[in-house]
């Protein structure tokens, strides 16, 4: 069974950073596509960042939002720079079985396995 711990979301202000980390087992760190996503009430999940072959980052947030891991602790790490009201949203951590290739955002549908989420509020 697959699973997925987000950490590092709360509360800060505009201009401020957080790191979230998606923990899951070495198995599907290593074998599996991985994103991000984040979602606000009353809108659809959005793709903020994937990582297959390679890692993208959504061009919205690109220059903001990096993807760091940390491969010996097994964390899928989202690096939030520069936060406006407007990235509040509650944050997941995905996981797929079929291979992405990391060159763009995968559609939600896509992914098999998602985290419980976590909180990031910017005031």
């Amino acid at each position: 069974d697959v699973q997925l711990v987000e950490s590092g979301g709360g509360s800060v202000e505009t201009g401020g950073s957080l790191r979230l980390s998606c923990a899951t087992s070495e198995f599907t760190y290593s074998t599996y596509c991985m994103a991000w996503f984040r979602q606000t009430p009353g809108k659809e999940r959005e793709g903020v960042a994937v990582r297959g072959v390679s890692t993208y980052v959504a061009e919205a947030v690109r220059d903001r939002f990096a993807v760091s891991e940390d491969k010996g602790q097994n964390l899928f790490n989202l690096q939030l720079n520069n936060l406006s009201p407007d990235d509040s949203a509650i944050y997941y951590c995905a996981a797929s079985k079929t291979v992405c290739s990391g060159h763009g955002l995968v559609p939600t549908e896509r992914f098999e396995y998602w985290g419980q989420g976590t909180q990031v509020t910017v005031s």
